[in-house]
């Protein structure tokens, strides 16, 4: 499954990038979020509750973060298991563009499901991500505009 978007941050490109690096702000942005770590400046270790139709299922993920160009773009990289639900891995390639006091991120994320997870159909799973992301997002937006200094 591919999932393009974009959305525009009301702060400075460095902002953005210290929030989208900050396991505090993203564990409290994310949907579902029970538990982010970073392990090292590359590696973060979650635990995320998604709902799927009539499925809830709690994911044990492990996150890798490459290609960094700092404050521009970096590539994340994860997957996480939930059991005999099945599992998800996810590449998204995150790129931010400073346009003045804005930013503008822009992701474009592969994304495969697998185990039972599937039987409840690729609509219901693309609705579920996307209704996810536009809740991280408007989390996220929220939060930058409430510490822009």
């Amino acid at each position: 499954m591919k999932l393009t978007d974009q959305t525009i941050l009301p702060v400075p490109a460095e902002a953005a990038w210290r929030a989208l690096n900050d396991p505090v702000v993203l564990e409290a942005c994310l949907p579902g979020c029970k538990a982010l770590k970073r392990l090292d400046d590359l590696h973060f270790e979650s635990t995320v509750q998604i709902r799927v139709g009539p499925m809830t299922a709690t994911f044990k993920s492990n996150v890798e973060l490459s290609d960094l160009d700092p404050p521009k773009a970096y590539t994340i990289a994860g997957v996480g298991s939930a059991g005999a639900l099945g599992f998800a891995k996810v590449t998204a390639r995150v790129q931010l563009e400073a346009q003045g006091d804005t930013t503008v991120l822009a992701y474009d994320a592969d994304v495969e499901i697998g185990g039972k997870l599937m039987s409840v159909g690729s609509r219901l799973i693309q609705s579920a991500a996307s209704k996810n992301l536009d809740e991280f997002f408007s989390a996220l937006k929220a939060h930058v505009e409430s510490h822009a200094v």
